[in-house]
C-alpha cells in the first residue's frame, strides 16, 4: 500500500472527519436532552478541555524521544512497555467501537431517510448497509494514503458546507421568517450540574484529532502540520456543534428524543420560506451519510497506522500484521474492518461507545498529566495541561454517574467490558510473569507432595 504525504488540508479533514460524524448525529440528541437551549455551553466546555488536551499532545510530540501518540509518550516519559501496551489496547477497543457506531449510524440513516428500502429480500437492510460501508472504506484505505486523504477532503467539505448552510438558514428563519421561533441562550438553565454532565457525554465527539498523531509517517512535516491541524479542527468542530445544536433545539423543541429526524425536520423547516422543505430534508440526510462515512474513513485510516506502530513495538500479536510493512499492513486493515463490521451487525452499540468515551477521557487526562509533569521545560506552558487534567478528571465520574442513573444496564455492561479488557491486557503483557509464577507453584506443590514412583 503506497503512502504519499498528506498536507495541512488533508490533516484538518482527517481530524474533522473523525469528530463531526459522531458528534452531530450520535451525541446531539443526548446533549440536548440534558441541557436544552444551553447545549452550546456543553459543547464549548468539552471543546476547551479537548483543546487543552490537544496542546498537551502537541507539547509531548515536540519533546518526546520520538514522535508518536499516547503509547509512544508513555514509553518515552514513563518507560513502561506494559502500561503503554495496555493504553494502546484500550484505545484500539475505543476506536473499533467508534467505527462500529459510525457504520451502524450510516446504515440507520440510509434506511431512515428513504435512501434505500428498510428490507432487502426480506432481510433488514441496515446491517447489510453497515457492512458494505465498512467494506467500501476498507477498500479505499487499501488504495493508499493519498487516495484516502483526497476522499476525506471531499466528504468533509461536503458535510461542513451543508451543516454550516443549515445553521445559517436556521438562524435566518428564526429571526426573519418566524415570529413563533425564539433562539434562547439557555443562560437561565445553567444552574446545577446539567451542562457539565452534558459536556462529559459529548466528549466522544472531540476525539478525532488525536488520530493524527498515529499518521505521522504519512504527513509532510508532521510535528508542525499536526500542531496547526489540531488548533484549526477543534475550534471548527465546536463552532459547527454550537450552531447546529442551537438551531435544532430552537426550530424543533422536541429534538432530544429523535436527533436524526430532528435535524431533518429542522432543515425542512428552515427551507420552508423558499418552497424547498423537501430539498432541505434530503440534503441534510445526505450530510448524515457524508458525516458518518468520513468518520469511518478517517478513523480506520488512523487506527490502522496506530496498530502498525504497536506491531512495530511488539505490543500486538504478529497475526494482526507486520510492523515493518511498507505503509499500513493490508492484513491489519482487513482485521480492523472485520471486527468493526461484526460489532456493527450485532445491534446496539451504546455500551461500547460509552466505554470508548471513558477510555478517551482516561487517555487524554493521562497525556495532560504527562505534559504537566514536563512544565519546567521552556516549550511547555503548564496552564493548558492543567485544564485538560482537571477537565477530564471531572468528566469521567460525571459520565459514569450519568450512565448509572439513566442507563443502569449500559453502566453494568461498560463495567464488565472494562474488567474483561483489563484482564486480557494483563494476561497478554504479563504472560511471561504469569507462566513463571505457575511454574513456581507447580514446583512448590510437587515438592511438598508425595514423591512420584520411579518409572519401571
Amino acid at each position: 500500500m503506497s503512502a504519499k504525504r498528506l498536507g495541512l488540508a488533508e490533516s484538518v479533514a482527517m481530524a474533522l472527519g473523525g469528530m463531526i460524524g459522531g458528534g452531530i448525529y450520535a451525541v446531539l440528541g443526548v446533549v440536548a436532552g440534558i441541557t436544552g437551549p444551553a447545549i452550546w455551553v456543553a459543547f464549548v466546555a468539552a471543546g476547551v478541555v479537548a483543546l487543552a488536551a490537544g496542546y498537551s499532545y502537541n507539547a509531548l510530540n515536540r519533546i518526546a524521544d520520538r514522535t508518536g501518540g499516547s503509547v509512544t509518550f508513555v514509553q518515552s516519559f514513563v518507560g513502561s512497555s506494559t502500561l503503554a501496551g495496555m493504553i494502546g489496547w484500550t484505545l484500539l477497543v475505543g476506536y473499533v467501537g467508534s467505527m462500529a457506531m459510525y457504520a451502524f449510524a450510516f446504515g440507520e440513516f440510509a434506511t431512515a431517510f428513504g435512501v434505500v428500502p428498510e428490507t432487502i429480500a426480506g432481510l433488514p437492510s441496515r446491517p447489510t448497509i453497515s457492512v458494505l460501508a465498512v467494506a467500501g472504506f476498507v477498500a479505499l484505505n487499501l488504495l493508499g494514503a493519498k487516495t484516502t486523504g483526497a476522499a476525506e477532503n471531499v466528504l468533509v467539505a461536503a458535510k461542513v458546507a451543508i451543516l454550516l448552510a443549515f445553521g445559517v438558514l436556521g438562524v435566518v428563519y428564526a429571526f426573519v421568517f418566524s415570529v413563533e421561533t425564539t433562539v434562547s441562550t439557555g443562560l437561565a438553565s445553567l444552574d446545577g450540574s446539567g451542562p457539565i454532565v452534558a459536556a462529559a457525554v459529548s466528549f466522544v465527539a472531540f476525539q478525532g484529532w488525536q488520530l493524527l498523531f498515529y499518521d505521522q509517517e504519512s504527513i509532510a512535516d508532521p510535528v508542525a502540520t499536526i500542531r496547526r491541524a489540531v488548533y484549526v479542527s477543534i475550534p471548527v468542530a465546536v463552532t459547527i456543534y454550537v450552531l447546529v445544536g442551537v438551531v435544532t433545539v430552537s426550530l424543533v423543541p422536541g429534538a432530544p428524543s429523535h436527533p436524526h429526524v430532528a435535524l431533518k425536520d429542522a432543515a425542512a423547516r428552515a427551507m420552508t420560506p423558499y418552497g424547498l422543505a423537501g430539498v432541505g430534508g434530503t440534503v441534510l440526510a445526505l450530510s448524515a451519510l457524508f458525516s458518518t462515512g468520513s468518520a469511518i474513513n478517517a478513523t480506520l485510516f488512523s487506527t490502522a497506522h496506530f496498530a502498525k506502530g504497536m506491531l512495530r513495538e511488539e505490543l500486538l500479536p504478529d497475526a494482526i500484521g507486520q510492523g515493518e510493512a511498507d505503509g499500513v499492513p493490508t492484513r491489519t486493515v482487513l482485521v480492523l474492518g472485520a471486527i468493526t463490521a461484526t460489532f456493527a451487525v450485532v445491534g446496539s452499540l451504546g455500551a461500547i461507545t460509552s466505554f470508548a468515551s471513558l477510555s478517551f477521557l482516561i487517555v487524554f487526562g493521562a497525556m495532560s498529566y504527562l505534559a504537566l509533569c514536563e512544565r519546567d521545560r521552556e516549550s511547555v506552558t503548564p496552564l493548558p495541561p492543567l485544564v485538560g487534567l482537571v477537565g477530564t478528571a471531572a468528566f469521567f465520574p460525571l459520565l459514569l454517574w450519568h450512565l448509572y442513573r439513566t442507563e443502569p444496564g449500559t453502566f453494568g455492561t461498560v463495567v464488565i467490558l472494562a474488567v474483561t479488557v483489563v484482564a486480557l491486557e494483563v494476561l497478554y503483557f504479563e504472560r511471561e510473569w504469569l507462566a513463571d509464577e505457575i511454574d513456581t507453584v507447580e514446583e512448590v506443590t510437587l515438592g511438598e507432595g508425595e514423591s512420584l514412583p520411579p518409572e519401571p
